[in-house]
């Protein structure tokens, strides 16, 4: 579906093809779901090929075609290659979300070493560049627009102790984006970041199951429960749809109204 054509519904993405890094599960996987709803072909990465093909299957019920790829996005041979299948099973792609990321340990920074650092940044951030230039590139090569999304944090905003990394990282992507957004937008490319807040994933179990933790913080979130990844999946169509087609370099936190309380 191009920029320029507008479509029965301006979220109707029938014809429209997606990536989603990380959509073997949690967010990435509630944000694959929302496009597969909504009409769309969608490629899903990861590096477990076995939560892939479960996801897929998920996907698959909505009755549109779903590519499972086993990719580690922060393998730059791996990542073009697997772009390129995508554009050649699917053709010219419509949008992309960069959502694939780790969080490392919790460690205090005076003991974080060097190393430690650069896995979590590796992935969260240089795997997010390579992931969206690849994407924009085959957006410029169609000349038809498109739709460049990365996930970040609420810890692109607040100080996270313990989390140099994945705080630097999420912040990092952030600015890549308002990169992306104002020098892609000549080619009819937008590009916007989503910040989720405290969602229930597997990444963030282990703290929403501490007592301590959800008595400190579940209070501070106004619509006083977690995110489940459904809750992602309205902005995700949005994101991708005809309807988002002058919204560009803007961060959008889908949080229960945490950050505002």
């Amino acid at each position: 579906m191009t920029d320029s054509a507008a479509p029965r519904s301006p979220f109707d993405l029938t014809d429209h093809v997606a990536v989603v890094t990380g959509g073997g599960s949690g967010i990435g996987l509630g944000m694959a779901d929302g496009l597969a709803r909504a009409g769309a072909a969608v490629a899903i990465l990861g590096r477990s090929a076995a939560r892939l093909d479960i996801a897929a299957e998920q996907l698959r019920a909505h009755g549109r075609p779903v590519l499972p790829l086993v990719c580690d996005v922060t393998d730059e041979d791996a990542t073009t290659a697997t772009m390129a299948r995508v554009r050649s099973e699917f053709g010219a792609l419509d949008s992309c979300f960069a959502n694939a990321g780790v969080r490392g340990v919790f460690t205090p920074t005076l003991e974080t070493t060097l190393a430690e650092f650069r896995e979590v940044t590796r992935v969260d951030l240089d795997g997010v560049f390579l992931t969206l230039r690849e994407a924009a590139r085959q957006m410029i090569e169609a000349g038809r627009g498109g739709s460049l999304v990365a996930v970040s944090s609420l810890g692109a905003f607040q100080g996270m102790p313990r989390q140099p990394a994945y705080a630097a990282a999420k912040a990092g992507v952030t600015s890549l984006v308002d990169s992306m957004a104002v020098e892609f937008a000549r080619h009819g490319i937008r590009a916007n970041t989503v910040a989720p807040g405290w969602f229930d994933t597997d990444m963030t179990s282990a703290g929403l199951a501490d007592e301590r933790f959800r008595e400190r913080v579940l209070p501070r979130v106004p619509a006083r429960r977690w995110g489940a990844p459904d809750d992602i999946a309205g902005i995700t169509v949005y994101l991708a749809s005809h309807a988002s087609r002058y919204h560009t370099g803007d961060v959008i936190r889908i949080d229960g109204g945490y950050l505002k309380f």
